[in-house]
């Protein structure tokens, strides 16, 4: 995640013809985390759920930074590089105490902005807890892994994985902004591989639902169609997703 900003954004309107997605769904505050690697398509794959939500007549926003309604030391935290936030203990320490774990607090008295939307949340602090092992060990990471639900909770989390040909060709075609770390993630895949452990298998233990894809093997659109099918299955009142003829339910799937 880039330096932790708070923002939000609804989908275009989506192109509806042909597909019949029932009567509007009530209005849901979920919390859905789409994270990752870098270069892994976790941007994309936002923007593709919170399009495929909005076609089924769930409203939803994407969001990036801390949740909380109001974070007194986010914009502190702006002025630190994320970039370099792998060879940084300071960085790693502001990030981790007084940016996630404050959040953690602060979300259960200043719920996110806006109300009545399905946040879909790009980027959370498990990223930046596996990118303080992989390039440390740093204690605020290591204690994190101690302690992972002292985080923000999510409804939903979705871990991101990509192939290293399929991220390389990424980095080679470029995009607004390559950094150090996208490079690194790319170039060094021996971080890349300390990153995945301690991602998966220290920061995924947090999550009650966790969906594990591969957006080298699968479209943003198709994965977005079924984490949605997830998601509604479960949330919604007659619990099936708008249009659909079953329900889905899954705790925990992998792709490898």
């Amino acid at each position: 995640m880039k330096n932790p900003e708070q923002t939000t954004a609804t989908a275009p309107p989506a192109a509806t013809a042909g597909r019949h997605h029932g009567p509007r769904a009530q209005a849901l505050e979920l919390r859905v985390l789409v994270d990752g690697v870098d270069m892994a398509g976790k941007s994309t794959l936002v923007r593709a759920l919170v399009t495929e939500l909005e076609a089924r007549g769930v409203p939803a926003v994407r969001h990036r930074g801390m949740l909380a309604g109001l974070h007194p030391l986010q914009p502190l935290l702006r002025q630190l590089s994320s970039a370099r936030q792998p060879d940084s203990w300071w960085t790693t320490t502001a990030y981790v105490v007084g940016g996630f774990l404050l959040d953690g607090l602060l979300v259960r008295l200043l719920p996110p902005r806006p109300r009545g939307r399905v946040i879909v949340q790009d980027g959370y602090g498990d990223r930046t807890v596996a990118f303080g092992m992989a390039g440390g060990p740093y204690l605020a990471a290591a204690l994190a892994l101690r302690w992972p639900r002292a985080f923000a909770r999510f409804d939903l989390a979705v871990f991101l994985h990509a192939s290293h040909e399929a991220r390389a060709a990424r980095l080679g075609q470029g995009r607004d902004h390559i950094d150090v770390r996208d490079e690194r993630t790319v170039r060094d895949t021996a971080f890349t591989e300390r990153f995945h452990a301690f991602h998966l298998h220290g920061m995924g233990r947090r999550h009650d639902r966790l969906v594990v894809l591969d957006s080298s093997l699968r479209s943003p659109a198709d994965m977005a169609r079924e984490i949605a099918d997830l998601l509604l299955a479960e949330h919604t009142p007659s619990g099936r997703c708008p249009g659909s003829s079953s329900s889905t339910t899954a705790t925990r799937r992998s792709e490898k």
